[in-house]
């Protein structure tokens, strides 16, 4: 019985270090080969509907842009936080 309570806790913690890796790489970014990355950036229109995209580059040219399916619609008076300089960023 203590063998099994064990082996299922060194299991779980595994998985768990194998989930937050995973997540790790596939949402704040990945080198997938040599000057070709991805990573998610929110991007929002003029009436504050922010939407997140996973954005593919190679070197400084953007090759996919894809939705996550994650979007959030901001009030009227909300302002992005980011400086111009963040949000208009995408591979460099």
């Amino acid at each position: 019985m203590k063998k099994t309570i064990i082996l299922g806790a060194i299991i779980f913690i595994v998985f768990t270090l194998v989930g937050i890796i995973f997540l790790n790489l596939t949402l704040t970014g990945n080198i997938i080969e040599k000057d070709k990355f991805s990573f998610t950036k929110a991007i929002c229109n003029q009436t504050n509907y922010c939407e997140d995209y996973e954005i593919i580059c190679n070197g400084k040219e953007i090759k996919k842009i894809t939705p996550t399916g994650q979007a959030v619609q901001f009030s009227g008076k909300w302002e992005d936080p980011r400086t111009s300089e963040e949000i208009e960023k995408m591979c460099e």
